[in-house]
């Protein structure tokens, strides 16, 4: 094991590390869509925006970075998911999603294609309610299940309109660990599930650590201080879905 953290020491730049980083949540928005009667429905997405209360920017509406696009939803059926973007906001309740739609709107019908008149509201922002705690550490998914046999509309002939009628549901995707190592110094940790190494870090120079991004399992965490003193094992570390397990002072002798 020892050889093992000599050649992790040599890979991470020591100090270089920050827990900063790590302690906002992770936000995924995906899109999918129900099965439903058209040959192709079009929508133009422009942007993506989530309400958290714990920031203050624009009254909390954080924007997700997203690249402006045009997708079936007929190729998003059957379970089939893309994501939009992603967004790291600091832990605590978030409220509402808006997804902003473009005017390039269409559905596809007998081999015609049709424009979908889209209402000004949609494109300005068509607000979806979630009211969710998010935790820092943990990575959250988000899917927009866009049902497009209920939100194209028939107006007459050979017209159609496009009143989104969308399910936004969340859920966390992993667990993650954190602890803080005294007394407080920069050292190497890695994950261990087994013999198998999953991910390395280090702590920051206050000794705290936070590792995110773990399947629900149970780990075995390694340190390593820089010199010849033995490396300090933490066994059994149970990780569950949406949970940060502390494992609370780990004493790594200097």
């Amino acid at each position: 094991m020892k050889k093992i953290f000599l050649v992790l020491l040599a890979l991470i730049p020591l100090g270089f590390f920050s827990c900063e980083d790590e302690k906002n949540a992770r936000i995924e928005v995906w899109l999918t869509d129900a099965p439903g009667e058209f040959q192709e429905v079009n929508i133009d997405v422009q942007g993506v925006e989530i309400h958290s209360n714990e920031t203050d920017h624009e009254k909390g509406w954080q924007i997700v970075e997203v690249n402006p696009a045009i997708y079936n939803l007929q190729d998003l059926t059957n379970g089939r998911e893309i994501l939009l973007g992603d967004l790291d906001l600091p832990g605590g309740r978030i409220s509402q999603i808006r997804l902003k739609l473009g005017d390039n709107n269409t559905v596809k019908v007998d081999d015609v294609v049709y424009p979908l008149s889209t209402p000004s509201a949609q494109q300005s922002g068509l607000k979806l309610q979630i009211h969710e705690i998010i935790a820092e550490g943990i990575t959250y998914k988000i899917l927009l299940d866009f049902e497009a046999g209920k939100s194209v509309i028939k107006t007459g002939s050979d017209a159609y309109s496009l009143k989104p009628v969308i399910r936004a549901v969340m859920e966390a995707k992993d667990g993650g660990i954190k602890g803080v190592v005294e007394p407080a110094a920069v050292v190497a940790i890695a994950v261990m599930k087994g013999e198998e190494i999953i991910t390395t870090t280090s702590s920051d120079e206050e000794g705290n650590f936070l590792i995110r991004g773990l399947d629900a399992g149970t780990y075995t965490l390694v340190f390593d201080a820089e010199g010849d003193q033995p490396v300090v094992e933490r066994t059994n570390v149970t990780v569950e879905t949406g949970v940060v397990t502390d494992v609370g002072v780990v004493d790594v002798p200097e």
